[in-house]
């Protein structure tokens, strides 16, 4: 049975560079994972005012996050850094106290930029949020995406050879990843305590 992966678009735009990509790797994932988006695009500004009675967008995100048995997160980088929308949803995700969706989730990062290092001040700032929420992540391969338009379709296929490669590489390693901690995690595994 696939593993249900739930994949987060970091940027709010309809035709974003990184929702392309998503759906680049979703053609190029192996059969041992199954991917949904899950949406960011609905949730409120992060207010600790509403916290313990959130509007229906943070539940439906809270809950889709806690169903995924794992996290791809597909970002850009706005200002060398988190975008707003994504930081926003990872607030909402990790609260109220005690009740962080993200914790145990093994966690992908990927992301494309037309800059020459792709998204990588953006990566190493969520690989530190991720890790304050104890949430493993797949640290290699590193994946920093220089987009050309060139080398995807419409649909998100992906044309290049090259690139092809490299992604089809990068989500077979992030499915073993996925595999791995699960197999760490699951009930009655014998590290677990009582």
């Amino acid at each position: 049975m696939a593993h249900r992966i739930g994949y987060i678009v970091g940027s709010l735009s309809t035709d974003s560079i990184n929702r392309v990509l998503s759906q680049a790797l979703i053609g190029l994932a192996p059969p041992s994972i199954e991917m949904s988006e899950i949406s960011i695009r609905a949730l409120p500004l992060y207010n600790r005012d509403d916290e313990l009675d959130p509007v229906d967008a943070v539940t439906v995100f809270k809950e889709a996050i806690e169903q995924a048995e794992g996290l791809l997160i597909i970002s850009p980088e706005y200002n060398r850094s988190i975008p707003g929308p994504l930081k926003n949803a990872i607030d909402w995700g990790s609260r109220p106290w005690g009740h962080n969706s993200f914790a145990r989730k093994p966690t992908g990062i990927i992301g494309a930029s037309t800059g020459a290092i792709g998204t990588a001040v953006m990566q190493s700032s969520m690989r530190s949020v991720l890790s304050f929420l104890n949430a493993p992540q797949l640290n290699a391969p590193e994946a920093y995406i220089r987009f050309d338009p060139e080398h995807y379709g419409a649909d998100g296929r992906v044309t290049d050879a090259g690139t092809s490669q490299f992604l089809t590489h990068y989500m077979g390693e992030y499915a073993a990843f996925v595999e791995r901690v699960l197999s760490l995690t699951a009930p009655g595994h014998v590290g677990d305590r009582d």
